[in-house]
């Protein structure tokens, strides 16, 4: 993050996010909906954490808000194509809220390989089942998997 870390109470909440991306991941497995009211716990969460972090109101948290909105406003173009759901937008937006841009960069670039690996092993999987059902891609996992990804870097990494 921009800032350091005060304290234990910013790794709780960090905590607190990776359970959520973990509930989100076997909701979108179940039902293929993330609900919303697991995505706006995620960016309301963000609030006290960026506290916890110490990030100053100008340029960092209007810096965290933009982005989270121009993904969002990126997004919603997918969503609004039918290349993805509507949930799996909010996800993203909402971790936009926590992690800086560079990080949230390498959460789009991960997520895409997971979602590109994803699809396809369900492609494969529907093909042989020979399903006549359309096929629903649960993104939110290669969401939360990416996730975890950038969070594990911040704990395994720490003397970036």
């Amino acid at each position: 993050m921009v800032a350091t870390m005060h304290g234990g109470f910013s790794w709780i909440l960090i905590a607190i996010l990776a359970a959520a991306l973990a509930l989100a991941a076997a909701r979108d497995w179940q039902s293929r909906i993330i609900p919303n009211w697991l995505n706006g716990s995620i960016a309301l969460l963000a609030i006290p954490f960026w506290w916890s972090i110490g990030l100053s109101l100008w340029p960092d948290i209007v810096l965290q808000l933009a982005v989270g909105a121009t993904l969002l406003g990126l997004f919603s173009l997918a969503f609004a194509a039918g290349l993805m759901g509507g949930g799996d937008v909010k996800m993203l937006a909402a971790l936009a809220l926590w992690l800086p841009p560079l990080e949230m960069l390498q959460l789009l670039l991960i997520m895409s390989a997971a979602g590109g690996v994803l699809t396809l092993v369900m492609m494969i999987s529907h093909r042989l089942a020979k399903s006549a059902n359309p096929l629903e891609i649960p993104y939110g996992i290669a969401i939360a998997f990416a996730g975890f990804w950038v969070i594990s870097e911040r704990i395994l990494n720490q003397f970036a």
